[in-house]
């Protein structure tokens, strides 16, 4: 059983009553009854990250005297002292984990008290990353000791169905590329079973070496670091997990893959997860235009909402890519609060090691 804590800090409405790890019932009630959950914010998500990797659940769910209730989703790296651990949500590579509340969103006072509980956990670092949704109430009570990240994610409204989506929010260009690949030799095999996974990580490694061409990177570094970012057993994971809510598009061109995208559905939302192609098959026949095209028009028929693309930086060629479908991007916050600049000491890192590669951000 959850050990049940009583906080010292209470709310105008009475005492404040934490669990952790959060009771899954309660978890996935809470997921079924906010309409903007992702398939990111559910414990079968939390499940294929510690399933892969050194962590174990630290999700913490709060009970407010006047009866909310609502879930931090959370992890923790296993093996280490409380001290010298880190509790996010997610790590890197996995996206948003931010909380679930009902009924409502939560007041500036439960908001705040939530933050400063978990200022008080005894991690190096506890980071918590919001979606675009995420009500407004959390950055007007995030305190000064949680450092904030602004993000870009892009997310495509699916309202009207899929052919108000393609007549009024593709852009010209993504219509006409996906008309040309439907007219080419593009073949399109859509996987709900895992069956694919082996065949679509085969062409994420060829996008690794397209990526160190581009940007200056040994292949040797680039296959380890991009291997370690992403392995096959994340894929196979979330594949077994999610089973029919995880689909696997594959394109081929004379019967080779040549692109390929993952899109993890749950509730009102599809998110296109992962990405890859064989440049020189796919790009000539818009191979990626035409497998955006049929997720999308999956996403509608089942009755999503929202199509969420992922992060991108403002102004590259990929914001460009998914723009051209009606996406929009949408600020998502990432807060932090580190009693040691773990955040900093990584990004000096990294940018001392680029300088010496003479390594290009493609």
């Amino acid at each position: 059983m959850s050990p049940v804590e009583v906080l010292a800090q209470t709310t105008a409405a009475g005492p404040v009553r934490v669990t952790s790890p959060a009771p899954r019932e309660v978890w996935w009630r809470l997921a079924e009854e906010d309409g903007a959950t992702l398939v990111t914010q559910t414990p079968s998500w939390l499940d294929s990250i510690c399933a892969t990797g050194p962590f174990v659940d630290a999700s913490r769910l709060y009970v407010f005297g006047g009866g909310r209730r609502l879930v931090v989703p959370l992890v923790r790296r296993r093996g280490l002292p409380g001290r010298l651990t880190v509790e996010e949500a997610w790590p890197s590579g996995w996206g948003i984990g931010g909380p679930l509340a009902s009924p409502g969103a939560p007041d500036e006072e439960e908001a705040l008290l939530v933050f400063r509980d978990l200022a008080r956990r005894p991690a190096l670092r506890v980071g918590v990353r919001f979606g675009p949704d995420a009500d407004p109430v959390w950055a007007s009570a995030a305190p000064p000791d949680f450092a904030a990240e602004t993000l870009t994610t892009h997310v495509l409204d699916l309202s009207g169905g899929f052919d108000t989506v393609w007549e009024q929010r593709f852009h010209g260009r993504a219509r006409r590329e996906a008309r040309k690949a439907e007219r080419s030799s593009v073949e399109v095999e859509v996987d709900r079973e895992g069956r694919l996974v082996a065949e679509f990580y085969g062409l994420y490694e060829t996008s690794m070496l397209r990526w160190a061409r581009q940007q200056h990177e040994p292949r040797a570094l680039a296959r380890l670091r991009r291997s370690r970012a992403f392995p096959r057993r994340y894929l196979e994971a979330v594949a077994d997990r999610f089973g029919a809510s995880c689909a696997i598009y594959l394109a081929r061109v004379g019967g080779e893959p040549a692109a390929g995208v993952v899109v993890v559905s749950y509730g009102d939302r599809a998110k296109n997860w992962r990405g890859a192609m064989d440049r020189d098959l796919a790009h000539p026949v818009h191979a990626n235009s035409l497998l955006q095209r049929l997720a999308i028009e999956d996403a509608c028929t089942e009755g999503r909402t929202a199509y969420v693309m992922g992060d991108s930086r403002p102004e590259s060629s990929l914001a460009f890519f998914k723009e051209g479908f009606g996406a929009e991007g949408r600020p998502s916050l990432r807060y932090r609060r580190e009693r040691l600049p773990l955040t900093e000491a990584d990004r000096l890192m990294r940018a001392t090691a680029k300088r010496l590669l003479r390594f290009r951000d493609a």
